[in-house]
């Protein structure tokens, strides 16, 4: 194999997970919950709930979108959106989220997970987007920035983890200026 053969090859590719990334899947987000305050939670999550958790978001049709790297492909971060509130009016904007294995954090997995996943939102037609971020994660901070998401407010000591009060900053993107489609009345 020659040399733009063997970078082909271990080159990172963006695609759709799948029920046989559940364990991967878990493995980051526990490792951001023991170690970060990333997500605002306590305990790991087990195979069952990454699995329901997967599930859901296949049977409402919403993205989980893979970074895989190396030979044999190994998935090195993830990103997905859902609904930002769960009423109709909110029904164009969607919270976001991105999650990097630690060992690919700096490589660039993240800013390629956030373009594939605004893309994705951006296809579907969607409005706004939504980031909260914990007010002290300065790298996700930058990376939001540069897709051009706007500081729109904090929550001041809104969870408490590792001893010590969080604020939790919302980051917003305008996705489309086209006007919104009807709502549905059903």
């Amino acid at each position: 194999m020659g040399e733009a053969d063997a970078a082909a090859a271990s080159s990172p590719v963006l695609r759709p997970c799948g029920i046989e990334h559940v364990p991967a899947i878990r493995e980051i987000f526990n490792e951001v919950i023991l170690t970060s305050t990333a997500l605002f939670e306590y305990e790991p999550r087990s195979l069952e709930t990454v699995t329901a958790w997967l599930e859901a978001k296949q049977a409402a049709g919403l993205p989980v979108l893979g970074c895989f790297d190396g030979e044999p492909q190994r998935l090195v971060g993830f990103a997905s959106y859902g609904p930002f509130r769960p009423f109709a009016a909110y029904r164009l904007t969607v919270e976001h989220s991105v999650y990097v294995h630690a060992e690919h954090r700096g490589r660039g997995v993240g800013r390629a997970l956030l373009e594939a996943i605004i893309a994705a939102a951006e296809g579907r037609g969607l409005h706004l987007m939504v980031a909260g971020i914990e007010s002290t994660n300065r790298a996700s901070v930058a990376l939001h920035k540069r897709f051009g998401f706007r500081h729109a407010g904090t929550i001041h000591e809104a969870g408490h983890k590792f001893d010590r009060w969080l604020d939790l900053d919302f980051y917003e993107k305008r996705l489309s200026a086209e006007p919104p489609p009807p709502a549905s009345s059903s």
